[in-house]
């Protein structure tokens, strides 16, 4: 049997030693690689994905019971502000010599998120959140209103000018961020009025009670103003909008299991589509994932014994299917969950394997009851 070849070295090849290994740090990682940490930097979907990281940070504060409006603006010059009214970051020192709030905006994987006692869920789960913002920005302002005082700092290209100060005093508290993205890495750096408003909505649905306001100061002008106390069932009402609901009210079920917090409406119409809508954190997940199945699984179930026991399949050869029982089905799941697995960055299918059974234990449960009160 014949050897491989071995390759003679070429005179001419550069040299592959100790000098050519590169180790990029902090924040020089997200300037090299953007499409990594925040998505496309051509397209559209990284520009806005910058918005998305200061939003879900309010969000957060929002979900640990500290935040009930949250601001975003869009400037003329092409900057952006998200305004929230939580604890505020901490400005405290941190063991790294520097305040805890510079740390947040200059280190990866840094932040509250993965300490449970400050968080018990997240939607800012990778810990890339602002820092790859402050990253990717020309320059970042950051005001911070705690402990009686406004602090302010300031960057350029991730890199702090100054460190962080107190300015002024205040009786509120919160987080302001202004950041410009750098057309040094964005092709596209025009904000949509639409895009932006559509995802401030569907956040403000998903959390029962929290004020999302958009303005866009470029052109006349616009402000919208999003609160819904009504929540996910107010998300599947205007679903249904154009749709005739097959019954009056939307059936609402929550519980809270092993940590997991569960929340699903649901309404039936006479479309013979089903529309189902599997959020994680406050993320949509258009692969679905364990969630999902469990949703499919239970509702089958529960459906077929409701109508076996009430008598109203006699006439059914065999039990209904999947896809009989979904059909013309808005349902909206959203599953707040303290450590979720996906299988990949970009969130868009659940994979952590106990939601299936906390999914449908409470289907199981919670729908059972529901259809013996108000068959």
């Amino acid at each position: 049997m014949a050897e491989p070849p071995i390759a003679e070295p070429s005179s001419a090849a550069p040299g592959y030693d100790q000098s050519a290994i590169q180790v990029l740090e902090g924040l020089e990682a997200v300037r090299k690689r953007p499409g990594m940490y925040i998505g496309d930097p051509h397209d559209g979907t990284g520009l806005h994905h910058l918005v998305w990281e200061a939003v879900d940070n309010a969000v957060d504060e929002h979900l640990a019971g500290h935040c009930d409006a949250v601001q975003v603006i869009v400037h003329s010059g092409g900057s952006v502000t998200v305004i929230d009214n939580g604890r505020g970051i901490p400005v405290g020192m941190h063991d790294k010599g520097v305040s805890a709030a510079e740390v947040v905006m200059t280190q990866l994987h840094a932040g509250g998120k993965f300490n449970s006692e400050s968080y018990s869920v997240s939607a800012g789960l990778h810990g890339v959140g602002v820092s790859a913002v402050n990253a990717v920005s020309e320059w970042l302002k950051m005001e911070i209103r705690r402990e009686g005082r406004l602090w302010f700092q300031e960057y350029e290209r991730g890199v702090p000018k100054a460190p962080l100060d107190a300015i002024g005093t205040s009786e509120k508290t919160g987080t302001k961020v202004t950041f410009k993205p750098d057309p040094q890495i964005f092709t596209m750096t025009d904000f949509s009025f639409e895009v932006l408003n559509n995802r401030l909505r569907e956040i403000s649905f998903l959390n029962a009670g929290l004020e999302v306001s958009l303005e866009d100061e470029r052109g006349d002008g616009k402000k919208v103003t999003h609160k819904f106390e009504g929540g996910i069932r107010e998300f599947v009402e205007s679903l249904n909008k154009k749709k005739t609901p097959l019954h009056d009210n939307v059936i609402y079920l929550h519980s809270v299991k092993d940590g997991v917090d569960v929340e699903i409406a649901m309404q039936w119409s006479d479309s013979y589509n089903e529309s189902i809508f599997p959020y994680t954190n406050n993320v949509f997940n258009r692969d679905g994932g364990t969630h999902m199945t469990g949703l499919r699984t239970a509702l089958t179930r529960v459906i077929n014994q409701y109508g076996s026991r009430e008598k109203l399949l006699k006439d059914l050869k065999n039990p209904l299917s999947g896809e009989d029982v979904r059909e013309g089905l808005t349902a909206i799941m959203s599953v707040k969950h303290p450590d979720p697995a996906f299988s990949s960055q970009t969130k868009d299918k659940l994979v952590s394997s106990e939601v299936k059974g906390i999914v449908e234990s409470v289907l199981n449960e919670k729908l059972s009851q529901y259809l013996e009160e108000e068959p």
